[in-house]
């Protein structure tokens, strides 16, 4: 399956090596609005090795207000941001799902850190949500993808 995507510019562009189509979930955490410049940021995990990257990244070294260390990566261009890693999630990163050149055709089965999201923020009755994040455990089962 070809699943491509890249950053505004065209400099950077990325291919990935999945079998289904990304399992994407929506942050509300005051960082990802931040980052975003919007209410939330709609994210998705793959392994790192099922990512490949064509084009200059720039990174950004941070560290979360729990304490959790992570790298930014970002288009050398245009400063799009592609992805980023977490100690917490190790040998995976969390792409950027508006990035994909098929966007539009993904909803995000899940919300994390609602207890932070925009008051005018609906989320649809049934798609689950948490107030922080989800331990480990649910995540990564929220995420796993989903037979066709």
């Amino acid at each position: 399956m070809s699943i491509t995507g890249g950053c505004r510019c065209g400099s950077v562009r990325y291919a990935l090596n999945i079998d289904t189509p990304p399992t994407v979930y929506a942050c509300h955490c005051t960082d990802c609005q931040t980052w975003s410049g919007s209410a939330f940021a709609e994210n998705f995990l793959i392994p790192r090795e099922a990512l490949e990257v064509n084009g200059t990244l720039v990174s950004w070294e941070y560290t979360s207000p729990s304490g959790s260390p992570g790298v930014q990566q970002y288009c050398g261009s245009c400063h799009t941001r592609i992805f980023n890693t977490n100690a917490r999630a190790p040998g995976m990163v969390v792409m950027r799902a508006g990035t994909l050149d098929q966007s539009n055709q993904l909803s995000p089965v899940a919300h994390i850190w609602v207890a932070s999201k925009q008051p005018w923020v609906t989320i649809p009755a049934g798609v689950p949500s948490w107030p922080k994040a989800p331990t480990p455990e649910e995540f990564f089962a929220m995420t796993a993808p989903k037979p066709r």
